[in-house]
C-alpha cells in the first residue's frame, strides 16, 4: 500500500459511522420496499435507466440522500450534491452549464441532488424550470416538509414525488446489527447487548442515521471505559433520553394502555394527554394510540356525539400525513375532545344483544314481506308483499314490525340519556308512539 492508498484509507476511516455505512447499492438499501421492490415502478426505472426528476419526500434518516446517490451510482451519470440552504441562482447556473458541457461532450447525464429543497426561494425554484423541462440535468429534490405546499406548481408538475417512510425498529436493528460487524463499520470491536440494541432500534424512531450516530458515541465511550460491550445505559446516554419503563409486549404497556382508555372514559383530560404523552415517550407507534381512539370514539362515546368518531379518524388521518413530532397536536386535540364528549356504550352493547339472539336462536327466516321478490314465482309466493314503503307516508315514517316473528319485542338498542342520543331516543320514542295509535 502506497502512502496516497494510506491517506485515503484514513480519511475513510476518519468520517462519521453513518456516512461509512452509507450503502452504494441497491441491493444494500434498506427499507422502502413499497418503493424499491423489485417489481417496483422506480425499482424497473433504475435499473433501465430512465429515471425522471424526483422529488424525495420523507422524514430523516429515511435514505433520500443515500437513494440519489444510488441512483446516479446505478445509471452511471455525474452526481452534484447542492445545498439549498447555502447556494444561489448563480451557483445553479454554473452547475447547470456544466451540465451541458458534460452532456455535449461525453454524453453524460448529471444528476443535481438539492438537500433540503423546500428551502429554495420560487426564483430559484424557478430557475431549474427550464433546465429541468430541457432534459440538461436530472433534478433530485429531498424534503422533510409536504411538497404540495413547499414547492413550486410548476416545477412539482414536472417532477415524480417519491415518498419515503420512518424505518421499521427491525429495519433499524438489522442497519445497527450491520454498522456493529461490517469491517467498514465497528468491525466487531465493541459488543452490543439486547437491550441496547433494542434501546438503538426503538428511540432512533425510524431515523437510520440517529440509529448510528448514536451507536458512534455508545461505543466510544465503552472503548475509553475499557468495557467489551455497550449497555442499555450505554445507548440511553448516546441517545440523550432516558427510556421509560414500558415494554410493548409486557404489563406495562397494557398498564399505560388501560390507564388511558379509563381515563378518557372517565372524562378526564389531564390523565388521559398525560398518559398518551407516556406511551409516544416511550416510544409507542402513535398509530396505535390512535386506533384505540377510534375504538373509543364508538365504544364510548358513540351517538352521544358522533362527531367524535370523526375527530379521532382525522386526528389518524393528520399523523399520517404529517408524521411525528407535529402529529402530537391533531393526537392530543383527539384526545382532549374525547375525554370531554358526552358518553354513551350503545353501540357495544347492541352489538352483544344482536350477536347473542343470532347466536341463541340461529339464522330465524325473514319475514315475506321484507324478502326481494325478483321474480314472478317468488312474487306469487308473498315475498315482498304487504311491505309499506316508509316514504310514501307522512314524516317518512310508518310502524311495522322488522324483526323476526320469534324476536318480536325484543329490545336490542338502549339509548342512553347522555348527548345527542337523548334527541335521537326521544326522536325515537315519538316515531313508535305516533305509529301504534
Amino acid at each position: 500500500m502506497d502512502l496516497f492508498e494510506r491517506a485515503v484509507e484514513k480519511d475513510e476511516a476518519s468520517k462519521p459511522l453513518a456516512e461509512r455505512m452509507r450503502p452504494r447499492r441497491l441491493e444494500d438499501f434498506v427499507g422502502q420496499e413499497h418503493v424499491l421492490g423489485p417489481q417496483s415502478a422506480m425499482r424497473r426505472a433504475i435499473e433501465a435507466d430512465q429515471v425522471p426528476s424526483l422529488i424525495l419526500w420523507g422524514p430523516p434518516g429515511t435514505g433520500k440522500t443515500t437513494l440519489a446517490r444510488i441512483i446516479a451510482e446505478r445509471t452511471g451519470a455525474f452526481f452534484v450534491s447542492f445545498s439549498a440552504v447555502l447556494g444561489g441562482v448563480k451557483e445553479i447556473r454554473e452547475i447547470v452549464e456544466a451540465a451541458r458541457e458534460r452532456r455535449k461532450m461525453n454524453r453524460r447525464r448529471t444528476i443535481l441532488f438539492v438537500d433540503e429543497i423546500h428551502r429554495f426561494t420560487r426564483a430559484q425554484q424557478d430557475a431549474f424550470l427550464p433546465h429541468v423541462e430541457a432534459g440538461a440535468l436530472t433534478l433530485v429534490g429531498a424534503t422533510t416538509e409536504n411538497p404540495s405546499f413547499e414547492i413550486n406548481a410548476a416545477l412539482l408538475s414536472r417532477c415524480r414525488v417519491v415518498t419515503l417512510r420512518a424505518l421499521t425498529e427491525e429495519e433499524v436493528a438489522s442497519l445497527v446489527d450491520r454498522a456493529a460487524t461490517a469491517p467498514e463499520g465497528l468491525g466487531g470491536k465493541v459488543g452490543l447487548s439486547p437491550e441496547s440494541r433494542e434501546i438503538l432500534a426503538r428511540y432512533a424512531y425510524g431515523d437510520a442515521r440517529r440509529a448510528l450516530n448514536a451507536l458512534e458515541v455508545a461505543a466510544a465511550a465503552v472503548g475509553l471505559a475499557g468495557r467489551p460491550t455497550i449497555t442499555a445505559a450505554d445507548a440511553e446516554e448516546a441517545l440523550q433520553q432516558k427510556v421509560l419503563l414500558y415494554d410493548k409486549a409486557g404489563e406495562e404497556h397494557y398498564n399505560v394502555v388501560s390507564a388511558f382508555i379509563k381515563s378518557l372514559r372517565g372524562s378526564d383530560p389531564d390523565a388521559a394527554v398525560y398518559y398518551m404523552v407516556r406511551m409516544l415517550e416511550a416510544g409507542e407507534d402513535p398509530l396505535f394510540v390512535l386506533r384505540r381512539m377510534v375504538i373509543f370514539a364508538s365504544e364510548d362515546v358513540g351517538n352521544a356525539d358522533p362527531q367524535a368518531l370523526g375527530v379521532a379518524v382525522h386526528a389518524l388521518q393528520a399523523v399520517e400525513l404529517v408524521g411525528l413530532p407535529e402529529g402530537v397536536l391533531p393526537m392530543s386535540q383527539a384526545a382532549i375532545y374525547l375525554a370531554l364528549a358526552p358518553k354513551s356504550n350503545t353501540a357495544i352493547a347492541a352489538y352483544g344483544n344482536a350477536r347473542r339472539l343470532v347466536r341463541e336462536n340461529g339464522a330465524l327466516p325473514v319475514p315475506l314481506k321484507l324478502r326481494n321478490a325478483p321474480t314472478k314465482l317468488m312474487e306469487g309466493m308473498g315475498y315482498g308483499g304487504g311491505y309499506r314503503y316508509p316514504h310514501n307516508f307522512e314524516g317518512h315514517y310508518v310502524f311495522e314490525e322488522y324483526l323476526p316473528d320469534a324476536l318480536r319485542g325484543q329490545e336490542i338498542v338502549r339509548l342512553s340519556e347522555s348527548g345527542l342520543e337523548k334527541e335521537i331516543g326521544d326522536r325515537w320514542r315519538r316515531l313508535r308512539d305516533s305509529g301504534k295509535k
